[in-house]
């Protein structure tokens, strides 16, 4: 699959004061009552990856996170709702924007901190929880085609 453009080019919709806002569609999320992280793609060549602050020193001493941007943690399965937005693969590259991997499985994910009103109004998104955008682009350098096992492709 070719990634052409960037987010940047993409259509934007005008908000009310004529800044531009992303549209989002639901990828699908791994949830439980206290928990809801969740995947979107956006009319931008770009996904929004919602999921839980990060609050371990461990891990934030680690990490070198410009202004602008933020990281949140998800669990390593969400990536698999990638294939409803036609990429497929599994992720085997740690590189951004995924900065970390924990040792309980999850991924921490590094990018542009989802700051405008009427694009947070798509998502429901509790306290404890922040949501960054990452390019298409960046994610797909993270998968290896699914394409049968060793000898294929």
């Amino acid at each position: 699959m070719s990634v052409l453009g960037a987010p940047e080019a993409a259509n934007w919709s005008n908000t009310k004061d004529g800044r531009l806002t992303m549209q989002l569609r639901f990828l699908g999320k791994e949830s439980n009552p206290t928990e809801s992280p969740t995947l979107y793609v956006t009319d931008q060549l770009s996904y929004v990856v919602q999921g839980w602050k990060v609050t371990d020193p461990e891990v934030l001493a680690k990490l070198d996170v410009p202004d602008g941007e933020t990281i949140v943690e998800v669990p390593a399965s969400l990536f698999e709702h990638l294939a409803k937005d036609g990429l497929s693969g599994v992720v085997t590259t740690w590189a951004p924007p995924i900065v970390h991997v924990t040792r309980k499985d999850t991924y921490i994910v590094q990018g542009r901190r989802v700051s405008d009103a009427e694009t947070l109004e798509q998502m429901s998104i509790p306290s404890h929880e922040d949501c960054v955008v990452v390019s298409k682009e960046a994610v797909l350098a993270l998968l290896e085609e699914n394409d049968g096992g060793p000898g294929h492709g």
